[in-house]
């Protein structure tokens, strides 16, 4: 199996590409998540020049569970 990303530009090319996937031809995933999810990684990142260390996540990580068990 061979993987591909199209761009539609035009809805005709859209209705194709389902047609083919009712045929059994090919299958339609959609990755818009992963895309979503990478433009916002990649905005969060850009408003730091500071790296995080191992320590400061399992700092923040103990921090957020005690808080979560003390209730």
């Amino acid at each position: 199996m061979e993987t591909i990303r199209i761009d539609i530009i035009n809805p005709k090319a859209k209705k194709i590409l389902k047609n083919l996937a009712d045929l059994n031809l090919i299958k339609i995933n959609k990755e818009n998540y992963k895309s979503d999810f990478s433009a916002l990684l990649k905005k969060i990142r850009e408003k730091t020049n500071d790296e995080i260390t191992l320590d400061e996540i399992t700092n923040q990580v103990e921090e957020v569970r005690k808080s979560r068990y003390e209730k």
